[in-house]
């Protein structure tokens, strides 16, 4: 094995398709074969489907989780002046659906976990803060009774960034369920993932829910009737019909990563290799299983010498991006953030591994280390 580059795939896209493929490309002729690609049934269905999953009263299909954050935050009122307080170590779509507004990124340091630290959230609000957007990075929901006490005793409504953690549990309730917006990504690599771009909304709100609906399509309430300027951020049929069919296997789809990453934590050795411990009041989805380790280059390097691919999210911090050069931000400005930034590295933990594959990586990186 450790003689092939490459060995253990970081994803296996590809070997889900070859297992679904017989099931699921009856499904799509059957959409390409009906003429109606936009905001049909499919649509309407996976809106039902999802809403009873999470376990809100509405959910909005869209056309990326970037779309989501845009448009959640717009429902929240957020525009030019304002302030959001998220965190910096994200993919960077946090922080420009933010920016796109016209609003200013606040950003607050985070937790060994990665979650946003709830105990510098209160130093950071100020008259200008509209919205608290925690990102459940990873798969992971922060401390979110922390996050919500702060938020209601400001009457600051939270924003789940919630791209990465479809399924993931904080006290029994979904992500995305758990304040005013849950803002979901169904990318790819995402573990509800379709073939090509695509998000949701998902809210309590009846008034978000309605002026999402007609921000995606133009703003039109009839087709010859524009209540105000929209864009279009519709999901097609096809993603629709895909994410449907998905969705049935979730559950176990999630619980085959759960198992993956539990027997990461039985192997590697944990004087050199850390990782978030599992917590008896919260179930992790396990988007993606990170370590963090000194010489974390080197070895990413070594494992794939020995035929492992391995990934990094994210190597530098959304505040030392250039995009936010204007936002005045310098190194150590989020001391945790940036150590974290040259520790984490991404382990291949999709539903395509095996336990032998698995006992493989921890013997290596045991061995690199000793």
């Amino acid at each position: 094995m450790n003689s092939a580059r490459n060995k253990i795939p970081y994803v296996n896209l590809g070997e889900q398709y070859r297992r679904e493929k017989k099931d699921l490309l009856p499904l799509i002729d059957k959409i390409f074969s009906s003429g109606n690609y936009i905001l049909g049934n499919e649509v309407l269905k996976l809106e039902e489907n999802i809403k009873k999953f999470v376990g809100t009263k509405h959910c909005i299909s869209l056309n990326s989780g970037t779309d989501a954050l845009l448009l959640g935050l717009h429902c929240l009122g957020v525009s030019k002046g304002d302030e959001v307080i998220t965190q910096p170590n994200s993919f960077i779509a946090s922080a420009s659906t933010i920016a796109h507004l016209g609003a200013k990124p606040v950003f607050v340091d985070v937790l060994d976990d990665q979650s946003i630290d709830f105990k510098k959230i209160e130093a950071s609000i100020t008259n200008k803060t509209k919205a608290i957007m925690p990102v459940h990075l990873t798969g992971r929901i922060g401390e979110f009774d922390e996050i919500k006490a702060i938020a209601d005793k400001y009457k600051i409504p939270i924003i789940e960034d919630a791209a990465q953690s479809i399924g993931s549990l904080y006290r029994k309730k979904h992500a995305g369920s758990l304040d005013e917006i849950g803002c979901f990504s169904t990318h790819p690599l995402k573990n509800l993932n379709a073939m090509g771009d695509g998000g949701f909304l998902t809210t309590n709100s009846d008034e978000v829910d309605e002026t999402c609906r007609l921000y995606r399509n133009h703003g039109l309430e009839t087709r010859d009737n524009c209540k105000f300027w929209g864009t279009v951020s519709r999901m097609d049929e096809v993603q629709a019909c895909i994410l449907n069919f998905r969705l049935k296997n979730l559950n176990e789809f999630i619980q085959k990563r759960q198992e993956n990453a539990k027997l990461y934590m039985k192997l590697l050795d944990k004087d050199f290799v850390y990782f978030p411990p599992i917590r008896n009041y919260a179930e992790d989805s396990f988007h993606t299983f990170v370590i963090q380790v000194d010489r974390r280059d080197d070895l990413k390097k070594y494992l794939l010498e020995n035929g492992i691919e391995t990934s990094i999210h994210y190597p530098t911090p959304i505040h030392l991006q250039s995009s936010s050069a204007y936002l005045g931000f310098k190194e150590n400005d989020f001391p945790v953030t940036e150590k974290q930034s040259n520790r984490i590295l991404t382990l291949p933990v999709n539903n395509y591994i095996t336990d032998r594959e698995i006992m493989y990586i921890c013997e290596k990186v045991n061995k690199f280390f000793n």
